[in-house]
């Protein structure tokens, strides 16, 4: 067995320390530690200094650089270097008296302690860093036997709603990129994909708010960068994991790596095949000049069942000790069938019955994602100086096909196709000690087709939203970064240029729309250290928001026979401007990060309800229409924090908040069509409204008695809104409970997903506006109800506390790099 945990040998170390006099004769001991076979920096190893002469014993750990900096008094020190699973270093006796550099410390793997099960400083379930926020999916076990969706829900600052869209410090504009790139694995529609991803897949995500000009331009409120496992441990290892639960919930997933001095074998499999029931209910109240004339109430019932199968396979082979290709292949094969009952009753002013019918929808779904990655790595010296290539294509299928049975029978389908490739060169040169220099080209090109076919024979042909859409969206982007430190104060400046080509056909209505366009996009980072506890960033970046295909594509949505949801396809991009001030101290077990923020958005893509008179079931009635458009500006501010404290190795505490408003300004006219004549209405409508909202998650993590882990999440996020609706606010709760059994080899973790069958959203909408509505709809959402499972792991070949270790030259795929 090694030394006891160095954050135990820490803080005794410390505690000792104050009791001595003080002293002012401190020296600096650095260096760095790397793996001796990939030369990859080895992070949280373990520096032990043993003063011969007093016998007191203190030390650190290495960053994620494998860099350390330990300040010491002067004196004669014995010195080791220990990392789990690799062979422990000692120097010889020395007395230091002014600083020293150990230089680069190479350790070697001992094959024989990789079943060790070894007392180490566990990483907490977000590490803080300067220019980003790292969430340790492993070590959540709210999330085990989840999806990604799931664990992103899970992440401070973000929030997944009923619908599966995903929201950064409340904005829905973020992107989501796959180790640190592009990926066909988010899928067409982004969120039903993201239910497809198993958790256990996940490493971690980085929350990025104030992205280098490294990163696309693309996503106004920052990145999610979701990195997949990918094991780095020698021979023959992984794990296994299965999952019941209830509502029906049935996983299994196996993570293996086999790892040799030439290669390294990595992969990912699973299968899940799930169900769950879920409501939508909305009374829609007609008003004529301020008085009810009609009332139409619709409760749905959803049964949603899904199966998938998904697999990531990767060969990492090292062509020398200074370059490595990586080849992978993902492969993804899923089906699901979603039943939607659709009870409707309409009553007049006095609350007579009118009519009564019911509406179901079939819908069956087939999705097919293949992706193959190239990955190239030249690390032409130890500091630093690389070049990294990548190339990517994908291919994207979804068909869905509804029966609808109603009043009036009516069947849909959709198929879609998309062809993605990805061509992406990086070059970094460090000048110096402390500067460095970056230039890149990322291309990205995609080609979609979505061909839309509604077959209502009793519907209007007028409102028919049949349609075939073509999309190429084609984009070049080139960047340059220089980054250096001097003394505390570090900066990062960088500029991007993006060149956009789209290409967009209606081939029903033999429409074309071209939209092209080239914009730069500066980047500035600034950071100062107070001191080792305490530093401030300071982050600008200029970004924009690019329309989807989904968020352009003109069809209308069959659920309902009065509300609908469609694209347009006169879409321009937005443009922010971000701002970003963020604080991080440290006192003692308590850790905090907190922001002020601040983002101006011109040509601002908001979702707004409009209303239109059409016949339905014979009579004329008032539809709602739900879209996006180009508003004029929108200006959001607002101000975050996330806190750790340890207060034992038994008892952990962690929880954020984040608060933020926002102004919108801009009009909106459409016209109301008279179906009795054709005659057609223009309607204004006035945005400007200003607000504010906040959420906030709790998360504590107790050890109980006979070593049983458990973990409980609060999440609340507050009342929201706008110029069009009003949000109740939601509350919800997971808890979990974890065992380790068979000598620390299987672990079991009992998981109740929203405890309290909470976490419904309650929407108040007015159609045209909030001062004159004639529609008011109350709707309540809740897409999935409260869930119960057990998830079982087996690993073999590598102790709990084992990390995976990435190779250096990978860690750009990683979205890392930005030290400065």
């Amino acid at each position: 067995m090694k030394k006891i945990t160095l954050l135990l040998l820490c803080l005794l170390t410390s505690t000792y320390l104050l009791a001595q006099k003080p002293s002012n004769e401190t020296i600096s001991i650095t260096g760095k530690v790397v793996d001796a076979n990939t030369n990859q920096p080895l992070e949280y190893a373990t520096v032990v200094l043993k003063n011969t002469e007093t016998q007191v014993v203190s030390g650190g750990i290495t960053d994620q650089t494998g860099s350390f900096n330990i300040k010491n008094p002067k004196g004669t020190y014995e010195i080791s270097v220990e990392f789990i699973s690799f062979k422990t270093i000692k120097f010889p006796v020395q007395e230091i008296s002014s600083n020293k550099n150990l230089g680069t410390i190479k350790l070697y793997e001992d094959a024989s302690s990789l079943d060790e099960v070894v007392v180490i400083a566990e990483k907490s379930t977000v590490d803080i860093r300067l220019d980003k926020k790292i969430y340790n999916v492993g070590k959540d076990m709210t999330v085990k036997g989840g999806t990604a969706s799931d664990v992103l829900d899970n992440v401070p600052s973000v929030d997944v709603d009923p619908e599966g869209i995903v929201s950064l410090r409340g904005s829905e504009n973020v992107r989501i990129l796959i180790d640190g790139k592009p990926s066909a694995l988010v899928g067409l529609s982004g969120a039903d994909a993201l239910k497809q991803l198993p958790s256990d897949a996940i490493e971690r995500v980085e929350v990025i708010t104030s992205p280098s000009a490294r990163y696309d331009s693309e996503g106004t409120a920052g990145i999610l960068n979701i990195i997949l496992r990918k094991g780095k441990s020698s021979g023959l290892n992984g794990s296994v994991n299965v999952t019941v639960g209830d509502p029906k919930n049935y996983q299994g997933g196996v993570n293996l790596n086999l790892r040799t001095e030439k290669i390294n074998v990595f992969t990912n499999l699973g299968y899940n095949d799930n169900a769950g029931p879920g409501v939508y209910n909305s009374d829609i109240t007609y008003l004529t000049n301020g008085n009810i004339d009609s009332i139409r109430v619709e409760n749905r019932d959803n049964d949603r069942s899904r199966k998938g199968f998904n697999a990531n396979f990767g060969l990492e082979y090292y062509l020398n000790k200074k370059s490595s290709i990586t080849g992978t292949i993902f492969v993804r094969d899923s089906d699901g069938n979603d039943i939607s009952k659709n009870n409707i009753s309409s009553f007049d002013a006095l609350d007579n019955n009118l009519y009564n019918s019911t509406r179901i929808q079939t819908e069956g779904e087939d999705d097919k994602t293949l992706q193959f990655s190239l990955n190239y790595v030249n690390n032409f010296n130890e500091d630093g100086h690389k070049l990294t290539l990548d190339l990517q294509h994908s291919a994207s299928k979804e068909n869905e096909n509804a029966i609808i049975i109603d009043i009036n029978p009516e069947t849909n389908t959709t198929n879609e196709l998309s062809i993605d490739n990805l061509v992406q060169a990086d070059y970094v040169l460090p000048i110096g000690k402390n500067s460095q220099f970056e230039a890149g080209y990322r291309g990205s090109f995609q080609d979609l087709s979505s061909n839309y076919l509604v077959v209502a024979p009793n519907l209007d042909p007028a409102y028919n939203p049949s349609n075939n859409l073509e999309f190429i969206q084609n984009v070049n982007a080139f960047y340059t970064q220089f980054g250096s430190k001097i003394n505390k104060f570090s900066y990062l400046l960088g500029l991007r240029a993006e060149i956009t080509n789209i290409d967009i056909q209606l081939l029903n209505n033999n429409e074309n729309y071209n939209k092209n366009y080239t914009d730069l996009f500066p980047t500035v980072n600034f950071g100062y250290e107070l001191n080792d506890d305490q530093s401030f960033t300071l982050g600008y970046s200029k970004r924009l928001r690019r329309p989807s295909s989904r968020y352009l594509n003109p069809f209308e949505s069959r659920e309902s026979e009065v509300i609908f949801s469609k694209g347009n396809v006169d879409l321009d991009p937005t443009y922010t401007n971000s701002f970003d001030l963020g604080y991080l101290n440290t006192w003692g077990k308590l850790t905090l990060n907190s922001s002020i923020y601040y983002q101006h958005s011109t040509n601002n893509i908001s979702r707004v309800n409009s209303q239109d008179v059409r016949v339905v079931n014979g009579l004329e009635t008032n539809v709602i229409i739900r879209q996006p458009i180009n508003l004029a500006s929108e200006d959001r501010s607002g101000f975050e924090f996330t806190a750790n404290y340890n207060a034992s190795r038994k008892v952990r505490f962690s929880g954020s908040f984040n608060y933020y408003q926002f102004e919108t300004e801009g009009e909106y006219t459409y016209n109301v069509t008279d179906p009795s004549n054709g005659n057609l209405t223009p309607i204004t409508q006035n945005f400007d409204t200003k607000n504010d909202s906040w959420f906030t998650r709790f998360d504590a993590k107790i050890t109980l008695p006979w070593d049983i882990q458990s973990q409980t999440r609060v999440f609340y996020y507050g009342p929201k809104n706008d110029a069009q609706s009003e949000r109740e606010g939601i509350l919800s709760t997971n808890i979990a409970l974890s065992k380790d059994i068979l000598k620390d080899k299987g672990t079991l973790v009992l998981n109740v997903s929203d405890l309290f069958n909470s976490r419904k959203y309650e929407v108040v909408g007015y159609a045209p506006s909030r001062e004159n509505p004639t529609n008011i709809t109350d709707q309540t959402f809740q897409r999935r109800m409260r869930q119960v499972s057990l998830t079982f792991t087996y690993r073999f070949n590598q102790s709990k506390n084992q990390k995976d270790r990435k190779p250096a030259e990978n860690r750009e795929d990683d979205g890392g790099g930005d030290e400065f």
